[in-house]
């Protein structure tokens, strides 16, 4: 998936004389933030292919590196995904092009017939554009359906409406798979997301005290501040494209730790992989929380530790099976 970063690589770029007559030259082009690439984005995804597929272009979603509601409101939005993790799931569902771009005052005030000329036309050489079904797009959300099919006809670009993808008869949105997955109801997060909610990050270096208990463990630096509530998980890991299973824990280490709980920047996500054994240092895992096994406790003595700790695994090995 090649990947083109904000507007002014876009208009140095000539996909034409790049690519010739190859599919990759042209595009079928689908907009948005894609924050968590929950069932909503995902059915579209699946749509864009299939107008690719159709018009002879390359898949290629236009997506942001900060979040529009950010500059819009004002107010800081948690990315239910890292912008590393958005572009591995983008990656995973088919997408061939990425244009990368800066949500900033230019953007923002960039009027739908501009976006149509620039972007759409020239730059990515647009011949179908897909569109969500809440979906306008430049200043004042002026690019409606209606006006980007007319902009579409002399710029030489159909337009299509996508479908709408609902949950207990409502649309899925980030906000409510936020919701979900902080309030902990992870089976609820899973039927929007279509995955298990989790974590994406590189494995740090620990203090070795998991190692030392016979049960060796990767501390996970998670890219993204939406996580389930504090607690030991069951959970499903993807490791250098192969699948696992572990036992996660969350929260302030009170056995080992001062037992304080000073907030969100004490938090550690300590993962134990079974049948595992190799070294995890430095790559980056994708997890997914499952299932809560029990709440985060205190104990008295290291060996009453290791006790629950191997509850815990059997405890994960019957939520995830064999």
């Amino acid at each position: 998936m090649r990947v083109i970063e904000g507007l002014a690589a876009l208009d140095e770029t000539d996909l034409s004389k790049l690519h010739g007559e190859a599919i990759e030259a042209r595009s079928a082009v689908l907009v948005g933030v894609f924050d968590g690439v929950h069932l909503g984005h995902q059915r579209l995804l699946h749509e864009l292919l299939e107008l690719a597929s159709e018009l002879q272009c390359l898949p290629t979603v236009v997506t942001f590196r900060n979040h529009p509601d950010e500059v819009l409101s004002g107010k800081k939005v948690d990315w239910l995904v890292s912008l590393a993790h958005r572009m591995r799931l983008l990656r995973r569902a088919g997408v061939g092009r990425v244009l990368l771009l800066d949500f900033d005052d230019e953007l923002r005030n960039l009027s739908a017939e501009d976006f149509a000329d620039r972007i759409l036309a020239k730059g990515l050489q647009t011949r179908g554009l897909l569109l969500g079904y809440d979906s306008a797009i430049g200043k004042d959300r002026r690019g409606t359906p209606e006006r980007l099919a007319e902009l579409g006809k002399d710029l030489g670009f159909l337009v299509r409406q996508g479908s709408i993808f609902e949950v207990d008869g409502k649309p899925v949105s980030s906000s409510a798979i936020r919701a979900a997955v902080k309030a902990g109801e992870l089976e609820r997060a899973m039927r929007m997301l279509g995955r298990w909610p989790g974590a994406y990050g590189k494995v740090v270096h620990g203090d070795g005290r998991g190692k030392n208990l016979g049960f060796p463990t990767a501390n996970v630096q998670p890219e993204s501040p939406v996580l389930p509530p504090r607690g030991v998980y069951a959970v499903e890991v993807i490791h250098d494209g192969e699948g696992y299973l572990g036992v996660a824990n969350l929260g302030i280490r009170p056995t080992f730790g001062d037992g304080s709980a000073k907030g969100a920047e004490l938090l550690v996500l300590e993962l134990h992989l079974l049948d595992f054994d190799g070294d995890l240092y430095g790559h980056t895992l994708e997890l997914g929380f499952c299932a809560h096994i029990r709440p985060e406790k205190r104990f008295a003595s290291a060996e009453e530790l290791v006790a629950q700790i191997e509850a815990d695994v059997l405890a994960a090995r019957r939520v995830l099976g064999p």
